[in-house]
């Protein structure tokens, strides 16, 4: 059996194609606590999201956490599941669609967009398949992820690369590192917030937040709480809002280590009891809704600040695949794609391959 994977697809003379990986975090295929335990124990095994010695955290991961939490996370999962299925998974697809129609109007025939995931289906390494076998000799990678973290940007790197390292033909790739102060991506941020203060109101006070990661990767060099604190206060500038119309904040801690502050549910039921009205989040660091957006955030946290006082929580939904998320992401490809070229279709070549012996 050979060691390396051969070329899905070849021939010789096909022309060539550049392809766009767009990478995600992942979602379970059902909201079954039997699809979330496969999920989970795929994701936080993953040592780029959990830093304790393997041995150790096998024997929490499987002896106590994958016994307990997958039945808790698939009850929220069913609270926001659709007819459809995972939200994260529709709301990603429509934004590689989109992508796709942009580059294609944009490039006509030069760029082929796939949907990867780095735990669950579609996965990294089945996208790179697909755009293999659609003629990619060139790959650009593009996580949704606007901020850097180790914990989710740099994953997705370990899983390319380690596709690629068993590849027998590599494609030329670059990788697209973070856009958190993107021009285009603040202004529709601060568009999308617009809008909807425009059909529902604005309220009393704007928080941002932010999903959080535990405070060593601060101390380590992790430039992501500096990059969410510029998004954050470049959209406040945007907006037009003084210091104390807007605040930062970062959800979704786990464990007994000391993570980002300030955390998002202390933050909301603080705003509680200074008995804010309507207090309006938005999450910038999600390109689209999940389950710490539309769950964690919409419902959990919405519970927090009225029980605290406070008179209404309201979620100001992700980009998603709104135009000007879609325009912003393939102005990004075009930029980091600059400079590559593909190769036509080559008929000649084919046959002297073919006449020196080739198959195809």
């Amino acid at each position: 059996m050979p060691k390396y994977q051969p070329t899905p697809g070849f021939e010789h003379g096909a022309p060539d194609s550049t392809g766009i990986l767009v990478a995600n975090l992942g979602t379970p295929e059902a909201p079954t606590s039997g699809a979330v335990r496969r999920f989970l124990k795929q994701f936080l095994w993953d040592p780029r999201v959990v830093e304790l010695p393997r041995p150790l955290w096998w024997l929490v991961l499987n002896g106590i956490i994958l016994r307990i939490r997958p039945s808790r996370s698939a009850e929220a999962y069913r609270e926001i599941w659709t007819d459809e299925g995972s939200p994260l998974l529709l709301y990603s697809s429509a934004l590689a669609e989109g992508l796709a129609k942009t580059l294609e109007e944009r490039a006509p025939g030069f760029f082929r967009v796939e949907l990867g995931m780095s735990y669950g289906a579609p996965s990294i390494s089945d996208a790179i398949d697909k755009l293999q076998r659609a003629g990619a000799r060139r790959l650009l990678v593009l996580p949704l992820y606007p901020q850097y973290s180790g914990t989710t940007t740099a994953s997705v790197f370990d899983f390319v690369t380690r596709k690629l390292g068993g590849m027998r033909w590599i494609p030329e790739m670059r990788f697209i590192n973070q856009y958190h102060d993107a021009p285009g991506y603040i202004e529709a941020l601060a568009a999308s917030i617009r809008e909807y203060w425009q059909e529902h109101g604005r309220g009393a006070h704007l928080l941002f937040s932010f999903h959080g990661v535990p405070k060593y990767t601060l101390d380590g060099g992790d430039p992501y709480h500096c990059q969410c604190q510029k998004t954050g206060r470049l959209v406040a500038e945007a907006l037009g809002l003084t210091a104390d119309e807007w605040t930062l904040s970062f959800q979704s801690r786990v464990g007994r280590n000391e993570w980002l502050r300030p955390y998002t549910d202390e933050t909301v039921t603080e705003l509680g009891r200074k008995k804010i009205g309507r207090l309006d989040v938005v999450c910038p660091g999600f390109a689209t809704d999940c389950l710490e957006t539309l769950e964690e955030i919409a419902m959990q946290n919405a519970e927090f600040f009225t029980e605290a006082g406070g008179e209404e929580l309201r979620y100001i939904p992700c980009l998603n695949a709104r135009d000007d998320h879609i325009q912003l992401l393939a102005s990004l490809v075009e930029q980091h794609a600059s400079g590559w070229t593909n190769a036509p279709s080559d008929p000649a070549s084919k046959e002297r391959a073919i006449a020196m012996g080739a198959e195809r």
